[in-house]
């Protein structure tokens, strides 16, 4: 993928590195409400270690007795980390639930609330990050670094992790939203990478080399969609029967992989001037999450200064709203370039995407810094909390600027 310009590209990083261990990564997720008390739906809070949302949730069903989609969550949450979020299920066995037992995954019950947790449903995150091989001699660069993301915002990039472990989740979406099925099959099908897992590996040969068989008896059982998809392939070599057999939640989420590097790639032509508005931006305010198209952008740009409101980017579909004037010719330019108009979203399949908008920064809140040493070495240590839906390795990338955070 290409490498995204930095904000603070004019100060030097700190260099260092993040998830040695899983507990160098903590996240917390912040509540967006209260629980009442009373209701049907128990909520539990989950602290897992070095493991997806989506296998704790597996995990945790099972046990129960359960379909996964019973549990409601709120985010996905990083895998290479420890983190903490509150998970529901309704007419929940709490003797039961009180004896779930796994390595990985401990629950506590904390309440009955009157509805299911759903995607989205959080005020946000707190982050607590310790930075391995560097030390005290960094903290005033790194203090630098944060006054500027402190003071203008920190451009609001989709992460690398929203682009999977073989950074090919965009192309899949887009040739979901192209209709290029053939292409999608060859990519989700074959084209092996090295750093894929080895049988996996001999799975994509043996499909590029046409030997369909011996790719259905490398692929690892864990990885249903490929095997659905293949054995639909098999039998008629029709692309279209093998991308149906695709889960839907997993076509959504390639798609929105996509509408990411849409985005990506408008922060990217802005990011010097996320903090500036531009005459026909739709303009986010934060209080509300309510959008307006600026008019005067002299006018208004007291109040982004302020972090009262803040310039946005294209979550593209097809009720999209893109911007006019200056603005609007960065956007076009970006869709123009990918060959993509918000109707291509219409029907996706049988999936329809509307979009929305997104703010190009986010604000870095209750930010500490400080240094520290333990058995593993010197280290600085980053806190600080964030929106939902802002990534902790885009914050962390501009005080580190190396190669494997993008």
């Amino acid at each position: 993928m290409t490498p995204l310009a930095y904000l603070t590209a004019d100060l030097p990083g700190i260099g260092g590195r993040i998830k040695d261990k899983v507990d160098d990564f903590l996240v917390e997720e912040l509540p967006l409400y209260p629980l009442s008390g009373s209701g049907t739906h128990v909520y539990f809070k989950v602290r897992k270690a070095g493991l997806p949302t989506p296998a704790a949730v597996a995990r945790i069903a099972r046990h129960m007795g359960v379909r996964p989609d019973a549990i409601g969550v709120a985010g996905m949450k990083d895998a290479q980390a420890v983190t903490t979020q509150m998970m529901s299920l309704e007419h929940a066995d709490l003797h039961r639930l009180r004896a779930f037992r796994d390595s990985q995954v401990q629950l506590s019950v904390e309440a009955l609330h009157g509805n299911k947790l759903r995607a989205g449903l959080l005020a946000g995150n707190r982050f607590q990050v310790r930075i391995r091989g560097v030390g005290e001699l960094q903290l005033e660069p790194a203090r630098r670094i944060l006054t500027v993301l402190e003071r203008r915002g920190c451009p609001n990039y989709f992460g690398l992790q929203r682009f999977g472990a073989r950074s090919d989740t965009g192309d899949l979406g887009r040739c979901l939203v192209r209709n290029d099925l053939e292409e999608f099959v060859r990519i989700f099908l074959g084209r092996s990478h090295p750093d894929d897992p080895p049988d996996c590996r001999s799975a994509r040969d043996a499909f590029d080399a046409g030997f369909y068989q011996r790719a259905m008896d490398c692929w690892p059982r864990h990885f249903a969609d490929q095997r659905k998809a293949l054995a639909a392939y098999k039998r008629k070599h029709r692309p279209v029967q093998a991308v149906m057999a695709v889960d839907k939640r997993m076509k959504r989420l390639f798609v929105s992989a996509f509408q990411s590097e849409l985005f990506n790639a408008v922060q990217q032509r802005r990011v010097q001037t996320l903090d500036r508005l531009l005459g026909g931006d739709l303009a986010q305010i934060h209080a509300s999450g309510a959008c307006f198209r600026v008019e005067d952008p002299v006018a208004e740009q007291s109040r982004s200064e302020r972090f009262e409101i803040s310039p946005t980017g294209p979550i593209l579909g097809y009720r999209s709203s893109l911007a006019e004037g200056e603005a609007g010719t960065i956007e076009h330019a970006v869709l123009d370039e990918a060959g993509i108009a918000p109707d291509d979203f219409r029907h996706v399949g049988s999936l329809k995407i509307k979009g929305s908008r997104r703010p190009l920064r986010f604000r870095l809140e209750n930010v500490e810094l400080t240094a520290g040493e333990d058995a593993r070495g010197p280290y600085l240590q980053l806190a600080f909390s964030a929106a939902a839906g802002c990534y902790a390795t885009v914050a962390l990338r501009e005080l580190m600027k190396t190669p494997e955070l993008g």
